[in-house]
């Protein structure tokens, strides 16, 4: 999750002359090294892009890496190479995603009907989610957006004496947000207001 730190372990028994890297990505951009027997215990901060700016802690003891503060910049693979009496190197592959809005039910009575409601659930800048709409515990439809940060919406048609739980949710693998529909509050008959109302509610 961003904001979170992330600890990337040795699995390695570090011995006094063995020199350790960290590096990062496609480019395996160095950013770290350390070798106890000379006293080395480097990061490099500015690369790649300064994406690691004040972000990184290199353990004296271990030789493990801490990444502070962690943004989606910081997805990636990381690659711990160490030399001494055997050449090692191990891969690490890091998700970091992105903390979650809440999704937004709105419902614009101008478009009603003399028996449905016509709702929109919608969510902005966000990626690899998806968004759907559940009556119950049951999944009514959904839409989902891998890598790019977009906007998604939602639509659904609800009866106005509809008496089911419905409710929007917008989830990734590690973490959700729920917006529960209250009817009476967004949908009204066609002699009600025109005007766009917004209902947020938070569980």
């Amino acid at each position: 999750m961003e904001g979170d730190s992330v600890t990337l372990n040795s699995d390695t028994q570090i011995r006094e002359d063995d020199y350790i890297m960290w590096k990062f990505g496609a480019e395996k951009a160095l950013i770290a090294k350390m070798n106890k027997k000379k006293q080395i215990f480097s990061t490099y901060n500015d690369v790649p892009d300064g994406r690691f700016r004040d972000r990184l802690k290199l353990d004296d003891q271990t030789g493990s890496l801490t990444i502070t503060n962690t943004t989606t910049e910081h997805a990636g693979d990381y690659i711990e190479e160490i030399s001494g009496l055997n050449l090692t190197s191990k891969t690490s592959s890091v998700s970091i995603y992105a903390r979650l809005p809440v999704p937004v039910i709105s419902s614009n009575s101008s478009n009603c009907s003399s028996s449905n409601c016509s709702l929109v659930c919608s969510v902005v800048n966000v990626s690899d989610v998806t968004l759907s709409w559940n009556k119950g515990i049951s999944v009514l439809s959904s839409i989902s957006v891998s890598d790019l940060s977009i906007s998604l919406s939602l639509p659904l048609e609800v009866e106005y004496q509809d008496t089911n739980t419905y409710s929007c949710v917008l989830n990734n693998p590690i973490s959700n947000q729920t917006t529960h529909l209250d009817i009476n509050t967004l949908c009204h008959t066609c002699a009600g207001t025109t005007a766009l109302m917004i209902y947020v509610c938070i569980y």
